[in-house]
Formats: C-alpha cells, structure tokens, sequence
C-alpha cells in the first residue's frame, strides 16, 4: 500500500496502540539510568539529552559513555557506538517495503528504528497494522526515553560523586543487560566469548576504547564470513516482553 492510497481500518488498531504505550512506557523508564550514568561518566546534562534526542539507540549510547567513563577518546567512543548502531540499517532494510513510505516519511521515520518498534511492527498483517505498531511504538519510547533522559541526568548530578554509590560499576552492567538477549544461539555465545578474550588481552596494551572497537570487530568478521541465519538478527515481540493481546493462535503455534 503506497502513501497515495487511502488508509484502511486496522483490526485491532486500539490494542496495537495500547502495547506500543505500554512498550514505550517500559522502555523509556530505562533512560531514567543512562542520565544518571551519562552525567556520572562526566557529560553535562544538555549533553546526555543531546544524545538521546539525535542518537536514541541504547545500546550505542551506552557504549559511548562507557567508553568515556573509561578515560577513552571521545573518537573512539563514537566510533563504538557506530559500529553498534549498524544494526539498526538492517532493521531499516527490512521495515522500508513493510511501511511502504516515500519522500519526506521514510525520512523521518528513521529515526524510530529501534529494537521495540521493530519488533512491533514486524509480526503485524499488512502495512497498515505495520505502522500503527511501529509509530505508537516509535513516538512511545521516543518521548518517554527522552524525559527520562532528562530526569536521569538531573538525579546523578545532585548525587554527586558516582562512585560513593557504586555507579561507576552501572555502565557496564547496563550494557550487558542489552546483550544478553542476543545470546540466545550458539554462533553468537561463541563470538561473545572470542570478543570478551579479545578485548581483555588489548586493555593492558592499547588506550581505553580499541579493546572495545576490536571486539565489535570480530561480531562483523563473523557476520561478512559465516552464512547462516541469526535467529536474533530482528527482534520480536518476545525480546521486548510483549505479545500482541489480539493474536490468536491454534495449537501447534500455526496463526
């Protein structure tokens, strides 16, 4: 369905509205932690929102201020979160002939390519339901992400020094809690492991932020050379903890 046809009703359209609200609502409480992490990492508060408002993708944000919080170069960090925002390109190349938008659409809906409003949008029947999970979604997050940004980055500068609470530990914590759902198959165990042996023999020799580029570097040489099928390569309502409350479902898992 192209952008000059008319709109259909969308069966269901108040409960895919509901789950992207309640997605939104999930996710972007979570950007109450990267503030704070962000400010405790030594970026100012109009900085931590900047980045949510421009970058907004989680795991590549955190990546940037863990890399700063490590005492690496601004550089590096950018680089590190580039490399992890790659992933969003292939959720775009799956979602372009899915919503079906052209011109200035596609334009602005780049920027809520995320894991959520991917997984929201991919499983829907027809593009219709496609872009009312992927926009109540998108805008749901985008938003409530944003706010808490700002809330976040306002409660760490008045705690003060991160370290009197254990925060300088949330970085990477924060950050493993976004990766872990990706290991859910062997492939990606075992690139986790070989990056992780990786990057540690490089901390002693190298500046803060090459371990952290070098062990992405394995995950893409394992992508460019192996030919099988990532299983978690496009999130789905499972990895954002929700099902769609309309779908019907026989036995055997057949729709």
């Amino acid at each position: 369905m192209s952008d000059s046809q008319p709109s259909r009703p969308v069966a269901g359209r108040a409960a895919i509205i509901r789950d992207g609200i309640a997605v939104g609502v999930a996710t972007g409480a979570y950007g109450i932690s990267f503030g704070a992490i962000a400010v405790a990492a030594g970026l100012g508060v109009a900085q931590a929102c900047a980045l949510s408002l421009l970058v907004f993708t989680g795991a590549s944000q955190f990546a940037l201020v863990g890399v700063i919080a490590s005492g690496g170069a601004p550089l590096s960090g950018a680089l590190t979160a580039l490399l992890l925002g790659t992933r969003n390109t292939l959720y775009g190349l799956r979602l372009a002939p899915l919503l079906d938008w052209r011109g200035w659409r596609r334009t602005a809906a780049a920027q809520l390519v995320i894991d959520e409003s991917t997984a929201m949008s991919i499983n829907r029947d027809g593009t219709e339901a496609a872009r009312v999970g992927f926009l109540s979604t998108g805008i749901a997050v985008f938003a409530l992400w944003n706010l808490a940004t700002f809330a976040g980055a306002l409660a760490g500068r008045a705690l003060g020094d991160p370290r009197t609470y254990g925060l300088d530990a949330a970085v990477g914590g924060a950050f493993l809690a976004l990766l872990w759902p990706r290991l859910r198959n062997r492939r990606n165990q075992l690139v986790a492991v070989l990056a992780v042996a990786l990057a540690l023999g490089l901390v002693p020799i190298s500046a803060a932020g090459v371990p952290v580029l070098a062990a992405g570097g394995v995950a893409v040489l394992v992508g460019v050379f192996s030919r099988s099928t990532d299983p978690t390569e496009y999130p789905d309502e499972d990895d954002v903890g929700l099902r769609h409350h309309g779908e019907q479902r026989e036995e055997g898992g057949q729709p």
